[in-house]
């Protein structure tokens, strides 16, 4: 019951009605028996600055931040965790005693999902799109022991920069590894050559779920690990092409599960009830 010690976590965003966060975010806390309710809150571009400062004010312990305003927000932030300022993008945010700090959770995510199937160190993983999911990914997957990485979207020149911006940043924590930037038409070979692919376009996602898949069964072996991770549907188009080619896969669901997971965390010092998170996430998704 909320009541005059409840403490507020909640999710900026604009829309922010699509959400699925609340659902996983408060069945965690009712698990543990938390004085917390989690909340979705619309905060209008130009409102960024002013809600950063009203969330302090009002002694709001953290918050979730999506689109349009994980780049926006970091001006306003104290301090930015490393793998946050490499990507250029904070998806979680921590009202300290004394500071605002931020983080990205979303590469996270990704990794935990894929290690639940499949070591990722030593590995060479190939991603498809160089947007911003793509971005958040590609930094925590290179940073975690893998081979090697080639990068590939219909726009080459973005996967140039973005795997030079990779180089670049990488070198500053002294990770240094092989990172391609290829046309979508080399993926026939690049993964024939790999271990993992991460689809980070939105192809197949809801309501366009006839979308030719990025790959089909015949591209892929039985070795090669699959994420797509479009969480609507739960099987894309991709996935079930995965199915056939009997290679290993891992639902979309799971990254979003595992940043909320992480943040959870983050935000309490305290582990997650992830069964708990899992099944209500599901439910909410009607999956």
């Amino acid at each position: 019951m909320v009541n005059g010690r409840t403490n507020v976590l909640g999710v900026i965003g604009d829309p922010i009605e699509h959400t699925f966060s609340p659902a996983m975010h408060n069945a965690g806390l009712k698990a543990l028996g938390l004085n917390y309710i989690y909340l979705p809150f619309h905060v209008l571009p130009q409102d960024l600055e002013s809600a950063v400062c009203g969330a302090r004010s009002l002694g709001i312990r953290g918050l979730n931040v999506t689109i349009p305003h994980k780049q926006n927000i970091i001006p306003y932030l104290d301090e930015i965790d490393p793998i946050a300022e490499m990507i250029g993008a904070v998806n979680t945010v921590k009202f300290d005693d004394d500071k605002t700090i931020g983080y990205n959770t979303d590469g996270y995510g990704c990794l935990r999902a894929i290690s639940e199937v499949a070591d990722v160190k030593n590995k060479r993983v190939t991603i498809t799109g160089a947007g911003g999911a793509a971005r958040a990914v590609a930094f925590q997957i290179a940073a975690s022991g893998i081979d090697e990485m080639s990068i590939l979207n219909r726009n080459h020149k973005k996967a140039e920069e973005l795997a030079s911006d990779l180089k670049s940043n990488l070198k500053k924590i002294d990770v240094d590894i092989n990172i391609n930037a290829c046309m979508m038409d080399d993926l026939d070979k690049e993964l024939s050559e790999s271990d993992i692919l991460i689809d980070t376009t939105p192809l197949g996602m809801h309501p366009h779920v006839d979308d030719e898949p990025i790959a089909t069964a015949d591209m892929m072996h039985e070795d090669l690990l699959v994420n797509d991770i479009v969480y609507t549907p739960m099987e894309t188009s991709l996935i079930k092409e995965a199915v056939k080619a009997n290679a290993k896969v891992v639902y979309g669901y799971k990254m979003l599960l595992y940043q909320g997971i992480r943040s959870f965390e983050i935000w309490l010092d305290t582990k997650a009830p992830v069964d708990v998170m899992e099944k209500a996430l599901l439910d909410v998704l009607g999956l």
